[in-house]
Formats: C-alpha cells, sequence, structure tokens
C-alpha cells in the first residue's frame, strides 16, 4: 500500500525507528537527572511509540512547510505538543493514571505539557525533515522487496506482542486505582506464565512504577482517599445513631408526659371539689 507517495512498510520502519531513537532521547534524559539508567517506554521493548506517532505525523502533515524553516518548526511545535497532551488526556481516561505531569513546570496547561518540553519538538521536527527522513527512506527504499517483507514482518509481528503483553500489564495499573471496592495490590489470575510473571509486582510492573512515579502516587493519593471515606462514614453513622438515640428519649418522655397527665388533671379536680 502507498501513502503519499511511500510504501506503509517504510512508513512502519520510519515509526520504528524513531520509536527507537526517543526510547534511547528519554533514557539518556534520565540517566544525566537521576544518575541511573530507567527503562522510559511502558513497552517492554526499547522503543516509545509517542515518538515514533509524533515522527509519522509531521512526515504525513509538515511537508508543504518544508521551504519555509520557521513555519516548520512552529508546526512540529503545534503538532507534537497536541499529540503529547491527548496522549496524556486519553491515557489517564483509560488507565485512571497520569504518566507524567508538568504541573510544577512555567507554562504549562493543565500539566499534560509545558513550553520547555514543546520547544524541542520544534527541532526535532526540523531534523526529521531536513536530515534524517532523507537518509532512512533512501536506506529502507534500498532494500530488496525480500528483504523489506522479512524485516517489517518480523519487526512488526515482535511489537505487535509486545503491545499485547505490555497493555495488560498497563490495565492493571488502571484497574488497581478504579476500583475502590477492591485492594489496590490486587492482581488478576493469569494462566500465561509470562503475563502472570509480569503482573506480580516484577519486571515489566515494577519498571512502569520507577519510570513513572507518579502512577504510584497516585494510587496512594486513592488508597488514602479510600480510608478518609470509610472514616467518614463510620463517624457519620456514629453521629446518626446518637441522634436517633436522643430522639428516642425524647420521644419516650413526651409520651410519659401525656401518661400522666389524666392523672394530674384528676388530682388537680378532687383539690377543687374539696
Amino acid at each position: 500500500m502507498i501513502i503519499f507517495g511511500i510504501d506503509i512498510r517504510v512508513y512502519f520502519l520510519l515509526f520504528l525507528t524513531y520509536s527507537v531513537a526517543g526510547w534511547c532521547m528519554e533514557v539518556v534524559g534520565k540517566l544525566i537527572e537521576k544518575k541511573k539508567f530507567i527503562n522510559r517506554g511502558f513497552l517492554i521493548g526499547p522503543y516509545c511509540p509517542i515518538y515514533g506517532t509524533g515522527a509519522i505525523l509531521i512526515t504525513f502533515l509538515l511537508k508543504k512547510y518544508v521551504p519555509d524553516p520557521v513555519a516548520l518548526f512552529v508546526m512540529a511545535i503545534l503538532v507534537c505538543g497536541t499529540l503529547e497532551y491527548l496522549t496524556s488526556y486519553f491515557m489517564e481516561k483509560i488507565y485512571h493514571a497520569r504518566w507524567w505531569d508538568y504541573s510544577q513546570r512555567k507554562f504549562n496547561i493543565n500539566g499534560r505539557v509545558c513550553l520547555n518540553t514543546i520547544i524541542p519538538f520544534g527541532l526535532l521536527g526540523m531534523f526529521i525533515m531536513y536530515v534524517s527522513n532523507p537518509f532512512l527512506i533512501g536506506k529502507i527504499e534500498a532494500l530488496s522487496e525480500l528483504e523489506l517483507n522479512i524485516i517489517s514482518g518480523v519487526l512488526f509481528t515482535i511489537f505487535l506482542l509486545d503491545n499485547i503483553i505490555s497493555t495488560n500489564v498497563i490495565s492493571f495499573v488502571g484497574k488497581t486505582t478504579k476500583e475502590f471496592g477492591k485492594s489496590l495490590d490486587n492482581t488478576e489470575e493469569i494462566t500465561n506464565k509470562v503475563k502472570e510473571a509480569l503482573l506480580n509486582k516484577s519486571g515489566l510492573y515494577r519498571r512502569l512504577l520507577e519510570a513513572y512515579p507518579k502512577v504510584q502516587s497516585i494510587k496512594v493519593k486513592i488508597k488514602e482517599k479510600k480510608e478518609e471515606i470509610k472514616r467518614q462514614v463510620v463517624e457519620q453513622t456514629d453521629e446518626f445513631k446518637e441522634n436517633m438515640n436522643k430522639q428516642k428519649q425524647e420521644i419516650i418522655d413526651k409520651v410519659g408526659d401525656l401518661k400522666e397527665l389524666p392523672k394530674k388533671t384528676k388530682t388537680k379536680n378532687k383539690k377543687e371539689s374539696k
């Protein structure tokens, strides 16, 4: 299949290449910041699909801006910034956890994007259109039909399996943060040994919490909120019982007064007749 003059297999290999490049950038950034290796991808393999998606969108949408570097820079910021915002929004809605939060940084929009993270997108967009795309597309298109089929087929299969397994782990995060009625540390029974190992707070799950600590903090907040709600329910129940007992006693006292009223009236009449 040809899209905008380029074979879809070429687009997939571009997507995967930029996803790996994005993963490398994230890992290096965290290595400099934290002084240790942190796998920033939420898939098993070494790739961050949001970077690959951004690169493909730039390739699709911004060809007409290539003659104007300034326009290309601005449009790359808009395209990638929008992608980052929407990705954050929908991941939070689906998995009930925010994977990154820029609320503490200046010039942020709802904590999902901020100025000092989207400016590099403009530079990367220019690099993609002026440098890497011409080089990569040329190299990929130089492959024979058989080579292109084998490479793209094998990589697509690996990527698809990775997504299936990783989605199960990520959905576990959503489950634990959504279901107040169950223990937040509860896991589903998984018959597949690989998935069970991943879901059992090991491997990819631990790596996700390390790469995206906000997820863990959200879980803690939910657990605290759950305890607060329980405490409020107990307090309100005790208060309700106390009020009911008071009202019950008041009713008993009033009924007692009504019973005594005829006796008092009779006694009063006797006194008056004397």
